[in-house]
């Protein structure tokens, strides 16, 4: 049987202590995606090894995003994307003869 022993699965569920993740406020059957109401209130949910326990609280999906992720904003580009050269990859059009 390929069953892992104790020690991994607890290493494994260590791991995770402390995670964070936000869970919209909502109504009905539970979690919908996150994207379905972006301004709607989140809960901040922190896992202590056993359950998901209350963290904080967030206005809107963009604030609850800051928390778990705090420095992933998107930097700037340096440029403009690189311009394709002339060749004859496979997904060119033949030129036509002038």
């Amino acid at each position: 049987m390929d069953d892992e022993s104790l020690s991994q699965w607890a290493e494994r569920r260590d791991a995770r202590i402390g995670q964070l993740r936000t869970v919209p406020f909502v109504s009905g059957d539970g979690h919908r995606g996150s994207h379905l109401n972006p301004d709607a209130p989140r809960a901040i949910q922190r896992w202590n090894g056993h359950m998901w326990e209350p963290y904080g609280f967030a206005a809107n999906l963009a604030e609850a995003r800051r928390v778990p992720f705090p420095n992933t904003e998107v930097a700037p580009s340096s440029g403009s994307a690189p311009k394709l050269g002339p060749g004859t990859g496979k997904h060119r059009k033949p030129r036509s003869p002038r």
